[in-house]
């Protein structure tokens, strides 16, 4: 085992077994392009100000931020402002800031959809002036961010002009600390007189930039300890946790993705250095979507900063998101994997309605295309025939210039990973990462069909080592080593903010436990498993690891989600499923099963084909008796974050399903107990 793991990891330190009540530990692995040591910042690089400083002054003319331009209503292509042009506005803004008596280590909100002036606010607020940076989810509601500007006492809020009447919301509470309201574009009559009652000052934001004309405030001196943004994360239970984030854990980051890609770059065969398909350069641009107030979208944008490289914002709709794709062409797409399943099912759907021909000839060319990626071959030399003649189209549904898809925020499906990294023409890479570990932990490698599944090898900056879950029978120590992963590094955060409770409860020894239990590869990847969190106990005394069995019944093609439920009052399990659309009614068509969509999923017949969907998963994966589903629901609504039911990063938030399916689950408890009842 541990001279296969040595591959793309090796041993610094060894396990131990368990004592005193602490559970054993397995050994302490590193990524093997940390061999000789951990890397070190660049030189001046010292916080998130330098990052963007240095990138102005090394790259003044490149295109850095870039939204479409709006021409008699309609879209027209990407504007850009060059570093040195959003350094100027940077400047002037922090002029504002201070005028307006806003110090350093001050709280600054930023609430809105990733734009421009997001950005330029956050230099100006997290970077330049040493203001304490603080993002508000724009998919929370009103109560969570009034909880999030209380709890970190913001004082002055940048905002998005449509989120003014959602920000006023929080008042008058808010307005305990909240003082000022900066628009990123204009500001009504009627805003200004609502400011005015809650005892606001609100500017729009030309207006604001003039504040500090003729006026010069010095930039004061930032350490690689001095904490950057306090990050809240949504959480699945209570109250937002405020992440304190330091400079040091971004430059540190940036630090190790530069020795990844020089390494990483290396170690691919000469025909890709030849092309160049490196990881990032200053001719790279990327497509900014994901929120910029979660950690995953955050620390990708400092990277591109610091390479010098150009950004482009989408128009903040998600029916939109295609248009901009192909109107940016952007050439590293980053998404999370609910994004990713929706091109798989549209791509699926789309294959089933070309007919038998056409179905055939890319069904022939992905066989043959995937058999030369088995035995070893880079995607690239796999098929460039099959590439120009049938995927091509694929790539071009994604502006036709993209070479890396990265997911991250939550395990990618195997079925959808492989079939993305045939007919994408580009590398699908998964990441995997916390809040709390700013991001980047691990990356799986380009054209590594053995990382499958896994979220690659651990990044050339952090220690990582598995700890024994003995209640959920993980051993770290085992033949195959699974357990709670552990990180150890400079990424990691400075604590919750106010919550030292918590931060003792999670940080331990220099560790931060994560909670998400994985299992090593023997290529030195790591698979996530399961969540330690997430397990329950059924009546008859045996625990259940639900996460994981989620995770087995998702690969049915025939849904879309699933949420599997069960209590320590029944003694089996039952589920609630998101149906893929298209196959439950191909399914109805070839069973003369009529009706629409929401009619099937109200059938009792269509719900007996669901429900055999995953018990012969269930089987096929050898799933004891008591892991196999009972009964099942079906919703044709997909779990959202409208109805509280979804994280922003797409996590189920487990009390809530419950509160909101109580009466389907009590009628199916109650029905399937009558049914077993009436066969003895």
């Amino acid at each position: 085992m541990t001279q296969q793991l040595e591959k793309f990891i090796f041993q610094v330190e060894e396990g131990r077994e368990g004592s005193d009540g602490r559970p054993s530990v397995g050994p302490v692995y590193r990524s093997v392009f940390a061999k000789d040591g951990f890397p070190e910042p660049i030189e001046g690089m010292d916080s998130c100000w330098d990052v963007f400083r240095m990138s102005v002054e090394k790259y003044p003319n490149n295109p850095m931020l870039g939204r479409r331009e709006i021409v008699d209503g309609k879209p027209g292509k990407y504007v850009w402002q060059t570093y040195q042009e959003v350094y100027d506005i940077v400047i002037k803004l922090g002029n504002s800031l201070r005028s307006c008596g806003v110090e350093e280590q001050a709280k600054c909100g930023i609430y809105g959809a990733n734009s421009p002036e997001w950005i330029i606010s956050m230099e100006v607020a997290c970077n330049a002036h040493g203001l304490y940076c603080v993002p508000l989810y724009d998919t929370l509601g009103a109560g969570a961010v009034e909880f999030i500007i209380t709890h970190s006492e913001v004082s002055i809020v940048f905002v998005e002009e449509k989120k003014i009447s959602e920000l006023f919301k929080t008042c008058p509470k808010a307005t305990e600390y909240m003082k000022t309201v900066v628009s990123f574009g204009g500001v009504t009559r009627e805003q200004k007189e609502a400011a005015e009652t809650f005892g606001l000052v609100i500017y729009a934001w030309d207006e604001f930039l003039k504040l500090g004309e003729g006026k010069q405030f010095d930039l004061p001196i930032k350490k690689k300890s001095d904490i950057c943004t306090i990050m809240y994360t949504s959480g699945t239970t209570g109250d937002p946790k405020g992440v304190m984030i330091s400079n040091e854990s971004i430059v540190t980051l940036i630090a190790g993705v530069i020795r990844l890609l020089k390494s990483a770059n290396e170690a691919v065969s000469f025909l890709l250095a030849f092309m160049h398909l490196s990881w990032l350069t200053v001719k790279d641009v990327y497509l900014s979507y994901l929120p910029l107030a979660h950690i995953f979208d955050r620390v990708i944008e400092e990277c591109f900063i610091q390479h010098g490289a150009a950004i482009g914002f989408w128009r903040g709709d998600v029916k939109l998101l295609i248009e901009d794709l192909g109107e940016l062409k952007p050439t590293i797409f980053c998404a999370v994997p609910r994004v990713l399943d929706r091109v798989y099912s549209g791509l699926q759907q789309k294959l089933a309605a070309g007919g038998f021909f056409k179905k055939f000839m890319f069904d022939s060319a992905f066989s043959f295309k995937y058999g030369h990626m088995k035995k070893g071959q880079s995607h690239v030399e796999a098929s460039p025939l099959c590439d120009k003649l049938v995927f091509s189209k694929v790539k071009q549904g994604l502006g036709g210039n993209v070479r890396i898809i990265l997911s991250g925020a939550a395990p990618l499906a195997s079925h959808v990973e492989s079939f993305l990294r045939v007919v994408a023409c580009c590398h699908v890479l998964q990441g995997y990462g916390l809040t709390e570990s700013c991001a980047g932990t691990f990356v799986s490698l380009p054209d590594r069909l053995d990382m499958l599944g896994t979220v690659g090898p651990p990044v050339p900056n952090v220690d990582i080592r598995l700890e024994s879950v003995p209640e959920m029978e993980y051993d770290a120590l085992a033949s195959t080593p699974r357990g709670e992963i552990c990180i150890r590094g400079k990424t990691l955060f400075s604590g919750y903010y106010k919550r030292e409770d918590l931060t003792k409860e999670v940080l331990i020894d220099g560790w931060l436990h994560t909670g998400d239990v994985g299992e090593w590869q023997p290529n030195g990847s790591m698979k996530i498993i399961d969540r330690k969190k997430n397990i329950f106990k059924l009546s008859q005394g045996e625990y259940v690891a639900v996460e994981n069995l989620e995770n087995i019944y998702g690969e049915v093609q025939a849904v879309d989600s699933v949420w599997v439920y069960g209590n320590s009052f029944e003694s089996f399990l039952i589920a609630v499923a998101n149906p893929n659309q298209h196959i439950l009614e191909k399914w109805a068509a070839e069973n003369g099963v009529s009706g629409d969509y929401n009619a099937l999923c109200q059938n009792a017949k269509a719900k007996e084909f669901i429900l055999g969907e995953l018990v012969k998963m269930g089987k096929e994966k050898k799933m004891k008796g008591f892991e196999i589903i009972k009964a099942v629901h079906l919703d044709p609504v997909p779990f959202d974050m409208e109805r509280d039911l979804l994280t922003p990063t797409y996590k189920k938030k487990r009390p809530q399903l419950l509160k909101h399916y109580q009466s389907v689950i009590d009628e199916m408890y109650k029905t399937t107990n009558e049914s077993l009842a009436s066969r003895k």
